[in-house]
């Protein structure tokens, strides 16, 4: 069978490993069967192993050219009936011809310089008068984008660059978070909570994800706040916050009832280490000792609600509303068995056990997995418990562990439901975040939102 195959293998490699002359040679192949693009390819292979190879240019100049009058065919076609299409092809030929520069000179042929230059010319008018009317009836947005395909079809095409410039400063939206309101009355977790996507939003919300929406600092509206609101912000209340922020638009939420329930769980028994010790004549002897060790897991798991809402501040309209369930889990770990020597010698059950008495090793094993977890092994836990120096009581700094889905925390102590509702909500924002993605392109009349005045200029 190898023999058979040997051959077929042989001729993969060579193929493979075709130098520039047999690339040139397979190109013009390629070529007078009419495959242009399989042709250019392979010239261009060959140029890239040896840019000298006059044969291979000489393919790769025929090959493009080629390919350029069967592209500039297609623009003609398309010049007839559409075109916007037939301008973005010039746009790709034209960058071809840019990009091919390196292999072979692509020269347009004489008919088509001119078309090309008229169906550019075309599609900026196109996009120009477009854009002019945009901005007459209050769509800044869409005359922004308008004005700019102007100048990618035509660069510096009339004034366009300047209206750009006019209409992008029209388009700006800025946005503010407020901290949200809490049934439990946690103040902390409703401002942490919007902060967490205040801060995630301001990381995200970036071209090209968006162009005209801004997420304002937290300092921006707290600053406006009194005391009470701090506790109970109403709708009107974000409003007039946003407003004063000199935001368009406001994101006000609440967070609901937490509901969290707590599972204790302990394993006792004893794991097997298995002892190695050498002879006076080198020989090596190894046994297996039974360890008792105690190893308790407490496990919380924790689910709220939270309800968000994305106000126009000039009017109060909801543009975006959503209501999101979220919960996360959290694992804590604890021995007070201190391993001595290799974290390898330890095992849950010894091989002995596990060939003599195979239901006792799936015993174990399963109340070990039930207790720690699926994915838990004994030495990550022992090495928890070698490299912790603390007295395992919980502490705020550990909850980004929790937040990064760790299988557990050598803790004593579980993380509180609020602190686990912050770590389950801060991870949340991603739905606000699509929402003023969304929101980003659309024009404020297009909303059915009143113009300002000011914007009627």
């Amino acid at each position: 069978m190898l023999r058979r195959i040997a051959p077929g293998l042989a001729l993969l490699i060579v193929v493979g490993c075709a130098g520039p002359a047999k690339l040139a040679q397979k190109s013009e192949e390629k070529l007078a069967n009419g495959e242009n693009g399989r042709a250019w390819d392979l010239a261009i292979r060959a140029l890239d192993k040896d840019p000298g190879n006059t044969r291979a240019r000489a393919a790769a100049s025929a090959a493009g050219n080629a390919m350029a009058r069967n592209w500039e065919q297609r623009i003609h076609g398309l010049a007839q009936t559409d075109t916007m299409a037939a301008a973005e092809q010039v746009l790709d030929l034209a960058a071809f011809r840019t990009n091919a520069a390196r292999y072979a000179v692509i020269t347009p042929s004489p008919e088509s310089v001119a078309e090309e230059r008229a169906v550019r010319l075309a599609a900026a008018r196109t996009n120009y008068v477009h854009g002019i009317s945009d901005l007459q009836t209050k769509r800044p947005r869409r005359a922004w984008m308008a004005f700019e395909d102007a100048q990618r079809f035509v660069p510096d095409y009339r004034d366009a660059s300047r209206l750009s410039d006019k209409a992008f400063e029209r388009a700006q939206v800025r946005v503010a978070m407020v901290p949200f309101f809490t049934a439990s009355g946690d103040v902390t977790l409703g401002r942490d909570v919007a902060s967490s996507w205040r801060d995630a939003l301001a990381r995200n919300l970036e071209s090209p994800a968006t162009h005209f929406t801004h997420v304002l600092g937290g300092a921006s509206v707290e600053q406006q706040m009194t005391v009470s609101q701090l506790s109970h912000l109403t709708r009107s209340d974000a409003i007039a916050l946003g407003r004063k922020a000199g935001a368009e638009r406001v994101v006000w939420g609440s967070v609901g009832n937490v509901d969290g329930s707590t599972r204790f769980r302990m394993f006792t028994d004893v794991i097997a280490r298995r002892i190695v010790e050498r002879n006076a004549k080198g020989e090596e002897n190894s046994w297996w000792v039974d360890v008792p060790v105690e190893v308790i897991s407490r496990e919380r798991t924790v689910t709220a609600d939270v309800d968000y809402e994305i106000i126009a501040t000039r009017e109060g309209a909801t543009l975006a509303h959503q209501t999101q369930r979220r919960s996360t889990s959290a694992r804590v770990v604890w021995t007070s068995f201190s391993p001595e020597g290799d974290l390898g010698s330890y095992a849950l059950v010894s091989d002995l056990v596990r060939a003599a008495r195979p239901d006792r090793a799936r015993e174990v094993e399963s109340k070990w997995k039930e207790v720690c977890g699926e994915n838990t092994t004994l030495q990550q836990v022992l090495e928890a418990r070698r490299s912790n120096r603390s007295a395992g009581h919980y502490d705020r700094d550990a909850l980004p562990r929790f937040m990064a889905g760790a299988a557990f925390v050598f803790l004593q102590d579980l993380p509180p439901q609020n602190d686990l509702a912050y770590a389950a909500l801060a991870q949340g924002w991603q739905p606000l975040a699509k929402d003023l993605m969304r929101l980003d392109a659309i024009d404020d009349v297009d909303l059915a939102m009143p113009v300002a005045r000011g914007d009627e200029r």
